[in-house]
């Protein structure tokens, strides 16, 4: 799909992806900060701040005066925060995209961060993170990264510790923005039914004139493994939720095509090896995902599933089989076409709207500086050879990069000698 690219001399990124045939237009705003880039003392305050970028402008006072707007569109709009990047949209029919632009470029500018709201804000982030809490499929992937990277920013909460969520005041999120929502540090992307002549004439009227800064930086993720390594969350639960990760290769990887094509013969699909084995074959649960997660300057690769709480035992050593398999057998090529072509269609699949086109082209622009289409990365996909996942698989599974994350009705320390028993390939 064709894109255009321009750059201001304030270093704002603008990625312009025309769908002639698309009813809709999509405005995002990718900005390159997220917990990685916090402080310990401030941890939460990325995500906290994308709330508090909804709860007034200069030109919308009220939170409810830019919600009120948005809904009298019919738009469908939200943000979400990662560990290095927030992001704030808008989507809408494409006859809006002035008013979507002007609306999303006022979140993102002037945000005037109220304090009575921000005291209200406080009580909704706590909430927050206990709904994700009592999520044990979601909360055990934060275990994880607590597990892989410690007492560092990777390894610590995206909505941060409850305690920082009531210490914050205004002039923090005052500072942070100052800070990091920087043009040199975003991307401002339009997908759907507009030109980039159109979408250049609101950009200069909005963005033309805003300054660059000194943008805040964050600390290289430190890593070190020897051993495997176990955590325990001890919840009365019905199922066990698990996930085994072993360290891999960061988002620049060349290894990163190969990674997914490991992951798909794993865990894409209903046909994948592990939905097989564990749901058809054994019965012991209904979900299992196998995938990488890269960063730009680390990667994991992760096998995760909720199952029978007596069967754990079973089902750890029969994931761990299917991942020795890997390192001693080469995958056949009707399997390895077959995964392939699931990656690729589900990719495709996932492009069919406005809000998907942005995400795909800005977040490659953020993090990498660079932009793939569907079809350059089908190439790549396609050129994937069963050797090649071999060698890989062979290079990640060993036992000394083994993790190992649970939440479910297991004491920690008793448990702990019971599972470290199993973690080896």
């Amino acid at each position: 799909m064709k894109y255009f690219k321009k750059i201001l001399k304030n270093g704002l990124r603008v990625i312009t992806v025309p769908m002639k045939d698309n009813p809709t237009a999509t405005v995002l705003v990718l900005v390159e900060t997220g917990s990685k880039y916090e402080t310990k003392d401030v941890n939460g305050i990325s995500h906290f701040l994308e709330h508090m970028c909804f709860k007034g402008t200069t030109k919308r006072p009220k939170a409810v005066d830019i919600s009120k707007e948005l809904d009298a569109l019919g738009s469908q709009y939200n943000a979400f925060t990662a560990q290095e990047y927030t992001g704030y949209y808008a989507k809408s029919d494409a006859r809006h995209f002035k008013k979507i632009f002007n609306i999303v470029s006022d979140i993102y500018l002037n945000s005037t961060f109220p304090d009575a709201e921000m005291q209200k804000e406080k009580g909704v982030i706590i909430e927050e993170i206990n709904m994700y809490e009592d999520m044990p499929q979601r909360h055990v992937q934060d275990l994880m990264m607590k597990l892989l990277y410690g007492d560092q920013p990777a390894g610590w909460n995206i909505a941060g510790e409850k305690k920082n969520i009531l210490n914050m005041k205004r002039e923090d999120f005052v500072q942070y923005h100052k800070k990091h929502y920087l043009p040199e540090a975003t991307v401002l992307v339009v997908a759907g039914q507009v030109t980039e002549k159109e979408v250049m004439s609101e950009v200069n009227k909005i963005f033309k004139d805003i300054e660059h800064g000194d943008k805040g930086g964050k600390l290289k993720v430190q890593e070190k493994q020897t051993k495997p390594e176990i955590l325990i969350n001890f919840k009365k639960t019905d199922q066990t939720h698990f996930v085994l990760g072993v360290r891999t290769y960061d988002l620049f990887s060349k290894k990163s095509v190969i990674l997914s094509v490991l992951g798909g013969v794993l865990g894409g699909g209903m046909s994948s090896r592990l939905f097989v084995k564990l749901r058809e074959e054994m019965g012991v649960g209904y979900y299992v995902r196998a995938y990488n997660d890269s960063y730009t300057d680390h990667g994991f690769f992760q096998i995760s599933a909720g199952v029978d709480n007596k069967r754990i035992d079973e089902v750890l050593q029969a994931v761990l089989e299917e991942c020795k398999k890997l390192k001693n057998v080469l995958v056949s090529e009707d399997e390895l076409n077959k995964v392939k072509e699931c990656l690729i269609g589900n990719m495709k699949l996932s492009l069919e709207s406005s809000d998907d086109i942005a995400n795909f082209h800005g977040g490659q622009e953020l993090l990498k500086r660079e932009i793939r289409g569907a079809e350059e990365k089908a190439k790549e996909i396609r050129k994937v050879t069963a050797q090649q996942i071999q060698e890989l698989a062979q290079g990640i599974f060993k036992d000394n990069k083994l993790n190992l994350a649970i939440i479910g009705p297991f004491k920690p320390k008793k448990s702990e000698s019971q599972f470290s028993k199993l973690l080896k390939f």
